[in-house]
């Protein structure tokens, strides 16, 4: 689905749409996860790594970190999947009007990483969990093509980009959740009001806000117990893994 609002480019459009999937904000704490190292290994981009970046977008991006916060204190807006398509490792992202292909170098300037990495963290399914990362990878392109999830609510067949990964997850995982939703909340925790951006957002959408309903968040990924963050320097072109 595209969001019919005038007054913003198609530019500003996309830049919208990667930061409102993050407005599933969670009641539940923040703290890192214990599996989460301050100190990551150094490591080469591998399918089913997943990808978390932080953008800035304006009064909708301030609202969601006031309530959100992913691994290591970090402030996330949008997540993907690192997949391998013709031999080529790339990513899948539920983000504009649909899931997508995009590729890593171009995912990864889109946060101003172009030969080194820094603004953009890779989490990695834990050893004992990989049976399920190549079935998830799969899952994940299976919805290649398939509708943006503008009122980010589950069950509708369409996806925002934290729900793709849960998702894919679950299906590669027997039906069964592999990563948590939680309630969430679209209210500013100091005031216990609606953030005025939500409001306008939702009202455009002649949709209700959400509140409480289940959801999931890339900050909340981040910090799962069955992922590490790992350490990727450098965007490397190999023989083995080519990288678009």
């Amino acid at each position: 689905m595209t969001l019919n609002i005038d007054q913003k480019t198609n530019f500003e459009l996309s830049i919208l749409l990667l930061s409102l999937f993050a407005s599933i904000l969670l009641l539940s704490g923040c703290s890192p996860s214990p599996n989460n190292s301050s100190y990551p290994k150094t490591e080469a981009l591998q399918e089913g790594d997943l990808l978390f970046q932080d953008l800035n977008c304006g009064e909708l991006c301030d609202a969601i970190e006031a309530v959100t916060e992913g691994v290591n204190g970090k402030d996330f807006s949008h997540c993907a999947m690192v997949v391998k398509i013709n031999d080529t490792l790339q990513v899948v992202e539920a983000i504009g009007d649909k899931v997508q292909v995009t590729s890593l170098r171009n995912f990864f300037a889109r946060s101003g990483d172009t030969t080194t990495i820094e603004n953009i963290a890779v989490g990695r399914v834990l050893e004992k969990y990989q049976r399920v990362v190549t079935k998830a990878a799969l899952k994940a392109k299976s919805h290649i093509g398939e509708p943006y999830d503008d009122v980010f609510l589950m069950n509708n067949n369409s996806w925002y980009c934290s729900e793709l990964l849960y998702e894919s997850f679950k299906e590669a995982n027997d039906s069964r959740d592999f990563f948590e939703l939680n309630p969430m909340t679209f209210k500013d925790p100091k005031t216990n009001d609606f953030f005025p951006a939500w409001v306008d957002y939702y009202k455009q959408l002649k949709q209700d806000i959400p509140e409480g309903k289940p959801g999931i968040n890339p900050g909340l990924i981040s910090r799962s117990e069955k992922i590490e963050t790992v350490s990727i320097r450098i965007l490397n072109l190999t023989a083995k893994n080519k990288i678009h």
